[in-house]
């Protein structure tokens, strides 16, 4: 049995065959980096964010996904710089990769900013075969070492604010298709990368001095897949806690998960969030469930934020 959900699970999460190919985390709203490097220097200040998502917890070779990104406005608010490092495991995959983002802001008013960004980045996808349990010793598929290949890309994004209550965006974050797996040049194609487009979209809207709608999305599109999405809905208290939840589209039909999400502004530069996740598809019977932890720090104090109580736009949106 367990080996029939090991091969399931490979399928589902690794194959990418007309599948979604790129790692997925709830809390997208804090971690825009990632998929849109566009979003660079946005903040106004320097900034971390740090994310760990567990997946399908109790599922043996499941996902697991550590994350890290910075962005800072460089020389000028109008330039903004990244870095990106993440690190994906599922079963014996391992999937390690890095990207340097640059954007500029094309309008640069007050009320309105329009940033074009680009990425560059370097993907290593490796089989780590020696760490596999053999059961056949005269089986020669599975070698004692590890497999590993390294691939480059480069992807751009924009990502638009409005009145300091809005922000769109729309990205690639690796346009070119890469031929991935491993194989020898008498065999077919294992493995392609497919481009992933990605929009995004979220509002602030006030429901009292004290209390804000915070609805956002995340479409997430890859040729010949269904399409998909993360619909959002937060609500913020003084500035100060978010909680809400998210429909994750997918699965079979009911979708892939229902998600709770909380998020706490410990101080005015450092926030903390987690989020949980409940399987609606047909492997809810055999894990349980997902979670994530974030922090997220901005290095700096925004200057035009010292001395007021209340910041201008929470969190939550820049």
């Amino acid at each position: 049995m367990k080996r029939n959900l090991l091969i399931l699970l490979f399928f589902v999460a690794i194959s990418g065959v007309y599948a979604q190919q790129e790692s997925q985390f709830t809390q997208f709203m804090y971690n825009k980096l990632l998929i849109n490097p566009a979003y660079a220097g946005s903040r106004g200040v320097p900034s971390v964010t740090a994310v760990y998502r567990s997946q399908w917890v109790g599922f043996e070779g499941a996902p697991q996904s550590m994350l890290a990104t910075f962005n800072s406005p460089f020389l000028t608010n109008r330039v903004g710089v990244g870095l990106t490092v993440a690190n994906i495991k599922i079963g014996l995959n391992r999937d390690t990769y890095g990207a340097l983002s640059y954007s500029y802001d094309l309008v640069a008013q007050e009320n309105v900013s329009v940033r074009f960004g680009i990425s560059a980045s370097i993907r290593s996808l490796s089989i780590a075969y020696n760490e596999a349990t053999v059961i056949d010793i005269g089986d020669n598929s599975v070698a004692n070492q590890k497999e590993n290949d390294i691939f480059g890309n480069v992807g751009a994004g924009l990502y638009t604010t409005l009145f300091n209550r809005f922000y769109v965006g729309f990205s690639v974050p690796r346009l070119y298709s890469n031929v991935t797996g491993f194989t020898n040049n008498n065999a077919v194609l294992l493995a392609k990368e497919y481009q992933h487009f990605y929009g995004m979209a979220g509002a602030i809207l006030p429901l009292s001095d004290d209390i804000s709608l915070m609805p956002a999305i995340l479409i997430k599109y890859v040729a010949n897949a269904p399409l998909d999405a993360d619909i959002n809905l937060n609500l913020d208290i003084k500035q100060k806690f978010t909680v809400g939840t998210s429909y994750r589209m997918g699965g079979d039909g009911s979708g892939d998960s229902i998600d709770m999400l909380a998020f706490w502004q410990a101080t005015p530069r450092v926030g903390v969030g987690v989020a949980y996740d409940f399987t609606l598809s047909r492997l809810k019977d055999y894990n349980g469930g997902s979670f994530e932890v974030l922090l997220q720090a901005d290095l700096k104090q925004d200057e035009k934020l010292a001395g007021k109580k209340k910041m201008t736009n929470p969190r939550f949106f820049m």
